[in-house]
């Protein structure tokens, strides 16, 4: 049988699709360290969780692609790099690879490929406040997958 995907309004959900997706949240953030106390905490059962774990997703997550490629034009500085991957990595962003140029007039180039799957918040916010970053010049996406 084909697999069919719905967009539904969370409100016409029944209650415990909606409490698995807090589950999920909450063990994604890491507000619960398992699932026994993640689904105590919102009042489902676990059964109740695992029938419905791997069939239900919030919409951006389905959307969301989890590799990124950055390009960013960084000051030729100590540390600038080290504080780019610093704020990727707070931002649960797993860094996959680093090529990094020869500086040229006071820039390097380099370019990183993220895994965003954890990555907490839109990915263009964590992209505008990585511009924002000390050292940073330009930074945008090049690739997704």
């Amino acid at each position: 049988m084909e697999e069919r995907y719905f967009v539904v309004r969370e409100d016409m959900l029944p209650e415990a699709i909606v409490k698995t997706m807090q589950v999920k949240e909450m063990l994604r953030r890491g507000e619960a360290a398992t699932v026994h106390e993640a689904a105590e905490r919102v009042g489902l059962s676990r059964s109740a969780f695992y029938k419905y774990k791997d069939g239900v997703y919030a919409q951006n997550q389905l959307a969301r692609e989890t590799i990124v490629t950055i390009s960013m034009d960084l000051d030729h500085r100590s540390g600038v790099l080290s504080k780019v991957l610093g704020f990727v990595a707070g931002s649960e962003g797993n860094v996959l690879t680093i090529h990094q140029t020869i500086p040229l007039q006071g820039l390097a180039t380099v370019i990183i490929s993220v895994d965003t799957s954890l990555m907490r918040g839109a990915l263009s916010d964590v992209l505008e406040s990585l511009r924002r970053q000390d050292g940073v010049r330009k930074a945008s996406i090049i690739g997704q997958g």
